[in-house]
């Protein structure tokens, strides 16, 4: 996945703004009028299916044809939607933002501006290092880092599908809060010094803003161009999610789960972020699983710390940071992620028991 999603916005030829804008209202029209027919359609094609209803094999099923086209629809929006406004940022721009910022404000601007930018482990290199060479203080850039991918939009836009507002706001409190107090904590430490030698010797160029004059029709363009990038790359892996979540759904015990992930388990919150560590998945591939976990018992805050740990602290991701960071660094940043989700997983199990 790309740093910048949006296409190439340098404007051609003039094109029919009303023409495009018409269109784009027409089609998000027709995507509300047909998500909301989604449950009746479910259990039409589940009711057309040789299964006995209400067995394990029906639930999983209906599970698997009610959540494949509501979680790819979604996303598809949220996705488009993000899109346009990620045309008013590019990697640039960005770096202008946080150029300069003192801790404290900085990392909470940081964090502010990942949710609004995505970034994965193929991006770790290009951005740290872009971040570090324009004068980004170490703390300020760790809170983008762990930001962007922890609260991106299609983590938000599902939850709030899937779980509801008071989840999905609490989360992004949450998410952001860990983001800032670790940037915050690594940027106290001053640890410039555990960078690899190749990018403290890196130095910083001139940082400017570039002027930018772009049309209605290209952000929506732009909007389109991250539906095609992100959603072409990642459905895969939504469905492998969803087929995981119904075999949960259907099958697994309710018992089993509420004794590995319930409240009452203390230390289910720590173990759930070792788990997920070694697991490699984005936040649209997770969440079904997510709510397939929530439906059989498993507790809320249990929950959001394994796929919190899954989305900020992946193997993948950790192997890419390397070539920028020290063994030290990494271990600090790992570490220092690790404490605030355990202590976010606590919290939501407190507030939503």
């Amino acid at each position: 996945m790309s740093v910048n999603a949006s296409p190439n916005l340098q404007s051609g030829p003039r094109e029919p703004t009303a023409l495009w804008v018409g269109a784009t209202a027409a089609l998000i029209a027709l995507w509300f009028a047909l998500y909301w027919r989604l449950p009746q359609w479910s259990d039409w094609a589940t009711g057309l299916l040789p299964l006995v209803p209400g067995s394990h094999l029906a639930e999983a099923v209906r599970f698997f044809i009610y959540d494949t086209p509501k979680v790819l629809m979604l996303l598809t929006l949220v996705v488009f939607t993000m899109g346009v406004v990620r045309s008013f940022f590019s990697p640039e721009r960005t770096r202008a933002l946080l150029a300069g910022k003192r801790e404290g404000i900085g990392n909470i601007a940081a964090a502010a501006l990942g949710i609004f930018t995505p970034f994965c482990s193929c991006s770790a290199v290009p951005l740290f290092v872009g971040f570090v060479s324009a004068g980004v203080p170490l703390g300020v850039t760790f809170s983008f880092l762990i930001a962007a991918p922890m609260i991106n939009e299609v983590a938000l836009g599902l939850l709030f599908a899937l779980v509801g507002w008071k989840v999905a706001l609490t989360y992004l409190s949450f998410g952001l809060g860990v983001a800032i107090a670790s940037g915050w904590v690594i940027g106290r430490l001053h640890l410039e010094s555990w960078l690899e030698e190749w990018v403290r010797n890196v130095r910083a160029g001139a940082v400017g803003t570039p002027a930018e004059s772009i049309s209605v029709v290209d952000r929506i363009k732009a909007g389109v161009e991250a539906v095609r990038d992100i959603v072409g790359r990642v459905w895969l892996w939504i469905i492998v999610g969803i087929a995981a979540g119904a075999l949960i759904h259907g099958y697994a015990p309710n018992d089993l789960l509420a004794s590995i992930m319930g409240k009452n388990s203390w230390w289910s919150v720590p173990a759930v972020v070792v788990i997920g560590v070694p697991i490699y998945s984005n936040a649209a591939g997770i969440i079904p699983v997510v709510g397939a976990l929530l439906g059989k018992g498993a507790a809320l805050g249990t929950v959001l710390a394994f796929m919190m740990s899954v989305t900020a602290l992946s193997f993948p991701e950790m192997i890419i940071l390397r070539k920028v960071l020290t063994t030290k660094l990494l271990a600090v940043f790992v570490g220092v992620v690790a404490l605030g989700i355990i202590a976010v997983g606590y919290l939501f199990n407190a507030l939503f028991s």
